[in-house]
């Protein structure tokens, strides 16, 4: 059975950082894609970076430059450094693990950026 985790949300100034982790159980991490989508209020869930097994990354073109995606295949887990954080980066922050054919979800983690 295919587990998710996301740890490290919550309220951060504008211009502050946080970093994600996402956890993988029941899988084999190495082999899986693994990204982040996020979740605004009112509107549909987009992809904000993913990371493939081979580690090519991809980024949504409104966090370029801002946040970093990586894996630690020892530890079967994903990240997603943040920086220069803004109120449009609020959203649930959800992990997906994606296999040919298969994609598993997290259950989100919540980050708002507020004064």
């Amino acid at each position: 059975q295919v587990q998710l985790v996301e740890s490290g949300g919550g309220l951060v100034q504008p211009g502050g950082s946080l970093r994600l982790a996402c956890a993988a159980r029941g899988i084999m991490f190495r082999a899986y894609n693994m990204g982040w989508y996020r979740q605004a209020p009112g509107k549909q869930r987009e992809l904000v970076a993913t990371m493939a097994a081979g580690g090519s990354t991809n980024y949504a073109d409104s966090v370029k430059g801002r946040f970093t995606i990586s894996r630690d295949n020892a530890k079967n887990t994903v990240y997603l450094q943040m920086s220069s954080l803004k109120s449009e980066d609020t959203g649930v922050y959800y992990c997906s693990a994606q296999y040919p054919g298969v994609t598993s979800w997290g259950q989100g983690t919540q980050v708002t950026v507020s004064s």
